[in-house]
């Protein structure tokens, strides 16, 4: 027996990995994160499989499941919407199952921040611009921030930062970055990227709050901020020029070998 935890991805069925789907159909149990995964993602499922919204449920009564399963034999999916290596919860659950040994395998998802991105058809590293991408958040309920970890400490990068769990401070937020980044800084919210409902506000540290609050939008939203938003003006990478020598296209070569067509 073993659970596979698998990030289920943003939102739109499609965007599940193929490992993902074909452990999904393969499980006869499956414990998915409520709201956030798609509901096409359970039709995998194998007939007669037992599907359990954990929602309502605390990790102790996750645990309980996952341990009526192994007592078993039957292999669990468990779903997490987009990628298990940030906000997901899977430190506190893979430290119970190691306790109790319990194998289990990580099946990663395509993660929030690079749903949004394409949505905003950006690139979030813009030569000349920034080279970096922060995942951050702000404090909330559930978790507080370290105290080294502050915005102002990630702004004073130029990094582009991509703010989860954060739109109920929106305000704060832009307000705290101004001084780093300016006033005029592109800024954007998108909200359910990839779902049918998904939308997303574009502008400047200055005009966002107003629009977010405007629109509503008051959970399952990204803030993304940084130059790399609208990179009006920025030179291009060495990478494709035709004066850089590298492994696959030698300098004076015309075309590199790995683009050639036969």
């Amino acid at each position: 027996m073993t659970v596979h935890f698998i990030g289920a991805g943003p939102g739109a069925a499609d965007l599940i990995t193929v490992r993902g789907r074909d452990l999904i159909a393969a499980c006869p149990v499956c414990l998915y994160a409520g709201s956030l995964v798609a509901p096409e993602i359970l039709s995998w499922c194998p007939d007669g499989a037992r599907i359990v919204d954990t929602a309502p449920l605390d990790l102790d009564a996750i645990m309980a499941e996952i341990g009526r399963a192994h007592a078993a034999g039957r292999d669990v999916a468990r779903l997490h919407s987009g990628d298990l290596s940030v906000w997901s919860a899977l430190a506190e659950q893979t430290r119970r199952l190691d306790a109790l040994g319990i194998p289990y395998t990580v099946t990663p998802g395509v993660p929030s921040f690079a749903a949004a991105a394409a949505l905003l058809r950006r690139e979030l590293t813009v030569p000349g611009l920034t080279q970096s991408v922060v995942l951050t958040r702000t404090s909330g309920r559930a978790s507080p921030m370290p105290e080294r970890e502050q915005l102002s400490a990630f702004a004073a990068t130029g990094a582009t930062l991509a703010l989860h769990l954060s739109i109920h401070v929106v305000a704060q937020a832009c307000a705290d970055l101004t001084p780093f980044y300016g006033a005029d800084c592109p800024a954007a919210v998108v909200f359910r990227a990839t779902w049918p409902d998904e939308r997303m506000l574009t502008g400047t540290l200055a005009t966002l709050p107003a629009r977010v609050r405007a629109e509503k939008i008051e959970r399952t939203a990204l803030i993304l901020v940084g130059p790399a938003l609208d990179p009006a003006d920025f030179r291009e990478s060495a990478l494709y020029a035709p004066d850089y020598d590298r492994r696959f296209r030698p300098r004076g070569a015309v075309g590199a070998p790995d683009e050639a067509t036969s």
